[in-house]
């Protein structure tokens, strides 16, 4: 039996994702955050190596380069890089450098445009490989990538994340730690346009969690006060930010405040889905296929489209048990595929 892991190092997450014969038979999302320092990554190796078994393989891919730990993206996929070996040893470990292939780790220091912040590539060309034509839209805790595939091929117009982000391929808003301030400058509070205070006293993990559309272990992160992670908490910090209490206005109102963080950040993918869809690079029957703990805004931003959803798991070969972490860990999932193929 051959197996392969796919690794994904984010700036907050570890993603981690085991193929038994390229078929997807376990992955797993741990909490890393790399502003705690290089350790809290290697004890999230640890734990998932532990969880996951041993390996034939181990591939990497990152984003976590872009965290400000490091002086710079060069210093970020070099430490990050020797940082998978020591974690994986004995381990044999290749990274992913997205247009560029699979590489050496010792090449890491020649491929840092390639390496960096490309799992996303991962993902887009797993969907490339089963669909002509489709939008591939993964929703994460921190970020949204927009993938068009066209021929069969990942048809993105960018590749960095400058350029993804100039494209509209990349929006920087997810599901979970996105800061309510990066949503809206105001906000519709009892008949009036709030202005919001300019603070992280909330995060959408408040919102979608006195709404009720907050999945399960999605939310791995402290809160932004420390306190609980329960819907009178989540008010609590949500009142700070047009500065008031909980206790100044009742649930309702609380909630319809909540209702319009998220359709705003809902009408911000929507808008990059339809940036890209602009450039007319797709048929206009091309499926939104969507992966992520926010698959199922996806969803949703396919209806609005009129478009035909796929579920990002449909497209693998995926033990029933896994189907749902396949997707929330969609870059190391489609690594651990595109290794073994």
């Amino acid at each position: 039996m051959s197996i392969t892991i796919g690794w994904d190092i984010g700036g907050a997450h570890l993603k981690a994702a085991r193929s038994d014969n390229a078929r997807i038979v376990d992955a797993v999302q741990l909490p890393s955050p790399l502003r705690f320092g290089l350790e809290a990554v290697a004890e999230a190796f640890a734990y998932a190596k532990a969880l996951l078994g041993g390996a034939d393989r181990h591939v990497v891919t990152m984003t976590g380069e872009l965290a400000d730990t490091f002086a710079s993206r060069q210093e970020g996929v070099e430490r990050l890089s020797a940082l998978a070996v020591r974690a994986l040893a004995p381990g044999a470990v290749s990274l992913y450098a997205g247009r560029a292939g699979f590489i050496s780790p010792d090449a890491a220091h020649r491929h840092v445009e390639d390496v960096a912040s490309a799992n996303w590539f991962a993902s887009a060309s797993v969907v490339a490989n089963t669909s002509t034509a489709a939008l591939f839209v993964d929703i994460g805790s921190t970020t949204t990538d927009i993938v068009p595939v066209a021929g069969g091929a990942v048809a993105a117009c960018g590749y960095t994340d400058a350029q993804r982000l100039a494209a509209g391929e990349l929006v920087y808003t997810g599901l979970v730690r996105s800061f309510l301030m990066a949503v809206g400058s105001h906000a519709p509070f009892a008949g009036c346009w709030a202005p919001l205070i300019n603070e992280n006293f909330a995060t959408m993990a408040d919102v979608h969690r006195i709404l009720g559309t907050l999945p399960d272990g999605a939310d791995q992160m402290a809160t932004a006060d420390g306190r609980e992670k329960t819907v009178a908490a989540s008010i609590a910090r949500l009142a700070r930010m047009v500065g008031r209490d909980a206790a100044d206005a009742d649930a309702a109102a609380w909630t319809a405040l909540a209702r319009w963080f998220a359709e705003a950040q809902f009408r911000a993918i929507l808008d990059g889905a339809l940036l890209v869809l602009s450039a007319g690079r797709l048929p206009a029957d091309a499926p939104i296929v969507g992966a992520g703990i926010g698959a199922g805004l996806v969803r949703t931003v396919a209806q609005r489209l009129g478009c035909t959803h796929v579920a990002f798991e449909d497209l693998l070969d995926v033990a029933p048990q896994a189907r749902q972490q396949a997707s929330h860990c969609a870059p190391a999932a489609a690594l651990a595929i595109l290794a073994q193929d």
